[in-house]
């Protein structure tokens, strides 16, 4: 059984990497530029969505469900392509979002304080979601901005959790990368995934992690990677960046209370085993 079970296992890895490479054609991307006057910030944007399933949301026929990446400290918003294929090949419009500026202050560490001395860094990446989303409702009304799925790396984790916190009835799933200081949400309200690295260098807050019992209560999946910190981005390697697909593509399919559903990508070949949305 062992032999049929490894080729099982070596082409179901073949099919998934063959997938997110031919989806890739079918995905338009596109860079805007945003100005917040209120705060006198541009605010960079990439876009990531499937041809068809936009076509049919501009006909009526369906809405768009809506994710929002948020990059780590120091990796720029475009250096996550790994997870916004993954997502725009559900259907999802993806938009990742440079949150901070060559002209912000860097991002500083006070140990004793609320969030280790960041939480003007969080509401500042609140505050750009929020600006974010009102401008695309005006560029892309066929999407629903009222249940939105936030994947976020690192310090993007943190801002990610940290607008669930605020923001709880808008955010139905939150996906982190090796968050270090916002506690996780442990309402239930939001379906969380997360996933860890072993980076001696990189160490979570205490507090930030729920014990295993609420995690299970609660719904929050944490998946150890083995990765280094900031390996869990475009940066790191193949072998790490195609777990973490398949783990995300396999959290995206299980169900939420939105109206608004991501399809199987699977329907891009035809695939007879792809059932329903």
């Amino acid at each position: 059984m062992k032999r049929p079970l490894t080729v099982f296992l070596g082409l179901s890895a073949v099919a998934a990497v063959a997938y997110f490479s031919f989806s890739h054609w079918a995905i338009r991307h596109e860079n805007i530029s945003f100005y917040d006057e209120a705060r006198q910030r541009p605010i960079a944007v990439d876009l990531a969505v499937r041809r068809d399933t936009e076509m049919k949301a501009e006909a009526g026929m369906t809405m768009l469900p809506v994710a929002i990446v948020s990059h780590g400290n120091t990796v720029k918003n475009t250096e996550y392509s790994f997870l916004a294929n993954v997502l725009a090949a559900r259907g999802y419009l993806v938009a990742s979002i440079q949150h901070d500026l060559p002209t912000d202050a860097p991002l500083m560490t006070t140990q004793g304080s609320l969030y280790v001395g960041r939480l003007k860094v969080y509401e500042r990446g609140e505050k750009n979601i929020i600006f974010t989303i009102n401008q695309l409702k005006k560029r892309i009304p066929y999407a629903d901005y009222d249940h939105l799925t936030l994947l976020g790396h690192s310090n993007g984790g943190d801002i990610s959790m940290f607008f669930a916190q605020q923001h709880p009835e808008l955010v139905r799933r939150v996906v982190t990368l090796d968050n270090l200081r916002v506690p996780f949400v442990t309402s239930g309200a939001a379906k969380i995934l997360s996933f860890r690295s072993e980076d001696p260098h990189f160490k979570t807050d205490p507090g930030v992690l729920p014990d295993s019992k609420i995690a299970k209560q609660a719904g929050i999946e944490i998946v150890d990677t083995g990765a280094q910190h900031n390996e869990l981005s475009d940066r790191g390697p193949e072998s790490v960046k195609s777990r973490i697909q398949s783990t995300l593509d396999q959290f995206l399919s299980e169900p939420t209370n939105s109206n608004v559903s991501p399809i199987d990508p699977r329907i891009l070949h035809n695939d007879p085993r792809a059932m329903g949305p």
